[in-house]
């Protein structure tokens, strides 16, 4: 599919009711090959310069979500996520490190060579500060053009020492009425139910909260462990936040890349033990007892990953 056929596919009227089961993956698909090519037009296009307007690409994941709840979240389950990043591109990472030292990419990247191999000294190279809002989301599926966001937690803490997380927020968004029925997808890794989400708007109907979530986005670096996961949700939920991002004003913070990158012990652990995931990191910092389990609830998991990154960072004399 080239770029003028993404754009026709995004820009006609579905008619989704009519179709069958088949009819409705191959919308799928279609659906997803476009989206793909309007990305990457999009993201590779000069700021100013796109060949259309990001509401373009908006439109269609509405549309394509409403083309799944039709097939159905156990028949996605096995179909590979087709939005979502694996990983944050190597200039964020460097960017990310650069803006809690309060310094310019291009020293950072400097001691992080080609393809970051240094990245682990150039974190310990200078003192980190200021202030980061920590964020978590919860969804019902790992691909943001297919799923909804239900749950999202978060919190800001001071990169210091003896800092205390404040101003928490926590906070569901609703889904279609049809999973009234149906149940919450992935309701077995969140826990959350049609009761906690019945009266809540869904994050794309819900313009005040997407506002609020840019601002406080653009205000301040936003961390999340694993956080190409909320930036290529927040990338197709939140109005804005594409155009934000790709002009500079939104930096991310992958404490997933912390963790591998500055606790020397992930390097002497076994790959399967998982060594950088937020519940056995905290294990080892010790905000988590040997007992308790990571609880996979927006603000509760903030709130971890905040206190292990600070004691991560107390670990390593990185105040």
């Amino acid at each position: 599919m080239d770029l003028s056929q993404a754009i026709d596919c995004a820009s006609a009227i579905a008619l989704p009711f009519f179709l069958d089961d088949a009819a409705l993956t191959a919308e799928r698909q279609k659906n997803e090959e476009a989206l793909k090519v309007l990305l990457d037009a999009w993201k590779g296009a000069p700021a100013g310069a796109e060949p259309f307007g990001f509401d373009l690409v908006l439109s269609l994941v509405d549309r394509n979500r409403g083309i799944c709840d039709m097939i159905g979240a156990d028949k996605l389950r096995d179909v590979s996520p087709s939005a979502l990043a694996r990983k944050l591109p190597d200039a964020d990472l460097v960017r990310a490190v650069a803006r809690m030292q309060h310094r310019p990419d291009t020293e950072v990247a400097a001691i992080a060579g080609p393809g970051l191999e240094d990245l682990n000294i150039a974190y310990v190279d200078a003192p980190v500060s200021g202030m980061v809002m920590g964020i978590d989301i919860e969804t019902t599926d790992r691909d943001p053009a297919r799923g909804y966001v239900v749950n999202i937690g978060l919190e800001f803490m001071d990169l210091a020492a003896d800092a205390e997380p404040h101003d928490a927020f926590a906070g569901y968004c609703g889904i279609p009425e049809m999973y009234a029925e149906k149940g919450v997808p992935l309701e077995f890794i969140h826990h959350i139910t049609w009761d906690d989400l019945k009266d809540s708007r869904p994050l794309r109907e819900n313009a005040a909260m997407q506002g609020a979530l840019l601002e406080a986005m653009c205000a301040y670096p936003f961390m999340a462990h694993n956080a190409a996961f909320e930036d290529s949700w927040f990338m197709l939920n939140i109005a804005g936040y594409a155009e934000a991002r790709k002009a500079g004003r939104i930096t991310v913070i992958d404490s997933r890349d912390i963790c591998r990158r500055v606790d020397p012990e992930v390097r002497t652990l076994p790959r399967e033990s998982r060594p950088a995931t937020l519940e056995n990191w905290a294990r080892r910092r010790g905000t988590l007892a040997a007992g308790e389990s990571e609880v996979h609830l927006g603000l509760d998991d903030v709130e971890l990953m905040l206190r292990t990154v600070q004691a991560e960072f107390n670990e390593r004399n990185m105040f």
